[in-house]
């Protein structure tokens, strides 16, 4: 029996790249998902589909992450509906990179009020329930873009900074009533994002790598489940890059 096996979890822009795979491994570990997405109906129908077919209950909903009352009322109806809430995965996010001389006020709040306040929205809406519970597991989803800081990206950056910044304080806050919550922060990942660069940009990318590839979905997805596991248990308030290397301190 999986350690996950009748949970729920709640999994924010769980349609596509790293959220589908996060989706997909927790329904195979046996837990009800109820996931956001934003854009795109039919991946999201099509993956509840998916899910449901491996017997266990999962329900897809189009949310503004940006939206606090929204995020709040989806969360209630998630519960409502699978009767418990045990885990949240904040993978919601989106990248808008420029120069700071070239980037408008809508690109900056665009970023930040999805990763970062985005984050603030779902936790807020489950952080009762976990801590009436003394149980709970909250998984954000990050970058090493927060960790050291990248060109091009202040908004990004800064954001993926707030989250990690957030993780670390939300761990003290609730440790004490059984609550873990730790952050994953990924390099560079074959994404949409990578699959769009010439092979010159990739080869410079390599270059910076330590272990020599490109990241998979499944090494960040790996970790996120590990975090979730009981192996895991005496972990909270930590950041772990996956990231090949790229940023050793």
């Amino acid at each position: 029996m999986s350690f996950l096996e009748n949970k729920v979890a709640i999994v924010t822009g769980g349609s596509r790249g790293i959220g589908e795979a996060i989706v997909l491994m927790l329904a195979q570990e046996g837990c009800h998902v109820g996931f956001s997405y934003q854009k795109s109906e039919q991946l999201a129908s099509s993956l509840e589909e998916k899910i449901k077919k491996m017997g266990v209950q999962c329900k897809a909903s189009r949310i503004d992450i940006k939206d606090f009352n929204s995020v709040k009322k989806w969360i209630e109806e998630v519960q409502e509906n699978f009767g418990r809430l045990d885990i949240l995965i904040n993978n919601a996010g989106i990248i808008i990179d420029k120069a700071l001389m070239l980037m408008s006020e809508g690109d900056w709040h665009q970023v930040v009020d999805t990763n970062l306040n985005g984050v603030f929205n779902a936790t807020r809406a489950c952080i009762v329930t976990f801590l009436k519970q003394k149980q709970g597991d909250i998984v954000n989803i990050s970058s090493v873009s927060g960790v050291t800081g990248l060109p091009r990206q202040t908004n990004y950056s800064a954001s993926k900074g707030g989250v990690n910044a957030f993780t670390k304080a939300l761990a003290k806050e609730v440790g004490a009533y059984g609550i873990r919550v730790n952050a994953v922060a990924p390099g560079f990942v074959e994404t949409d994002i990578i699959s769009g660069l010439s092979e010159q940009q990739r080869e410079e990318i390599l270059n910076t790598i330590p272990l020599g590839r490109i990241g998979r979905v499944e090494d960040v997805v790996n970790c996120v489940k590990f975090l979730l596991s009981e192996h895991a248990q005496y972990i909270t308030g930590q950041i772990i890059q996956v990231d090949g290397g790229l940023v050793i301190h």
